[in-house]
């Protein structure tokens, strides 16, 4: 008769499970089953306090609430970003004065102001910022532009 430890309780088996949420926070279904632990743990003779199991769950309800003002916060924040690419949409076909800031290569020299005039031909949406597109291949951020008028026939 020969004794064979079952492959599945080795050491390196248990290491390589990885959790289910992917990171290192703990959310509301770890939450719920640390909680039912708990309960299901306790001793008979002296139950878990009520105090302490309200305080509980409201720290749950807490956590569930906050994880969804979480989600709506970033859904809102991304339909701002799309209202700031409609907005700039008006833009295209008109006439622009523009001014960038360039720094200067030399230490003693200050920065430098350029300064254009350009017709708006599309507008981009990249990392979160809004960039415009002249008809000459500039691309400004809203921030540089100092003037906007219809285009001159």
């Amino acid at each position: 008769m020969t004794n064979t430890i079952d492959s599945s309780l080795f050491l390196s088996n248990y290491q390589k499970e990885n959790r289910k949420t992917g990171s290192d926070i703990l959310g509301k279904d770890d939450f719920l089953k640390i909680l039912m632990v708990q309960l299901q743990n306790q001793d008979p003779l002296s139950p878990m306090d009520d105090k302490d199991f309200i305080a509980q769950m409201a720290t749950f309800s807490t956590l569930e609430q906050i994880t969804n003002m979480n989600s709506t916060l970033h859904r809102f924040v991304e339909s701002q970003e799309q209202s700031q690419l409609i907005a700039y949409n008006s833009f295209i076909g008109k006439d622009i004065t523009w001014h960038n800031i360039v720094d200067s290569a030399d230490p003693d020299q200050g920065p430098t102001i350029q300064e254009g005039i350009g017709t708006v031909v599309s507008i981009s949406f990249k990392n979160g910022r809004v960039y415009l597109t002249l008809d000459d291949g500039t691309k400004l951020e809203p921030a540089n532009i100092s003037e906007v008028s219809l285009k001159q026939i």
